[in-house]
């Protein structure tokens, strides 16, 4: 375990999930720990003495903290963790695993809610390349094919916009 303190870590609040959410994060991702656990003492809130309240862990290098804060704050889509995919079976393995339980109508474009509230992309590396290309026809071709996936995104259609092929039939 690694004791250094991150300049900038990421706080996830949960209601009273957090270290199920953490080991539902953790199995998942294949570089990842659970580094420390904290539990409330006398000081804590009323009912809360040695509960859970927080979860220091790591996803890919990434430290976050998970805490137990009660149902004061929500998840929204105003914040969102990105997975940069290298395959469309990568892409299928993290879409399948957090979709899982996870809001239906929050999957669009690669995007979508896991059964804790937390918003995620789900996206082939190339993406951000393909849709910032200085040949603007490229790019243009690639983000109509982006828009008309209706869930998780199709690697092999969007890579087919980006070289300009044009018989798009198929959108999952």
């Amino acid at each position: 375990m690694n004791n250094k303190i991150n300049k900038i870590s990421t706080n996830l609040w949960f209601d009273h999930e957090a270290e199920e959410a953490v080991n539902f994060y953790t199995s998942i991702f294949p570089n990842s720990s659970i580094n420390r656990i904290t539990r409330y003492g006398k000081e804590g809130h009323v009912g809360t003495e040695g509960k859970v309240m927080t979860v220091e862990f790591e996803l890919e290098g990434q430290k976050f903290v998970a805490l137990n804060g009660g149902p004061i704050y929500k998840f929204t889509e105003a914040i969102s963790f990105i997975i940069h995919c290298e395959s469309q079976d990568e892409l299928d393995y993290y879409w399948d695993r957090l979709t899982t339980g996870g809001d239906e109508k929050a999957q669009v474009c690669g995007w979508l809610k896991d059964k804790y509230g937390v918003s995620w992309q789900v996206v082939p590396e190339q993406l951000n390349a393909w849709v910032s290309d200085k040949d603007t026809e490229k790019a243009e071709r690639v983000m109509k094919a982006l828009l008309q996936m209706k869930t998780k995104l199709d690697l092999e259609t969007l890579r087919k916009a980006y070289e300009g092929y044009t018989e798009m039939i198929y959108f999952k």
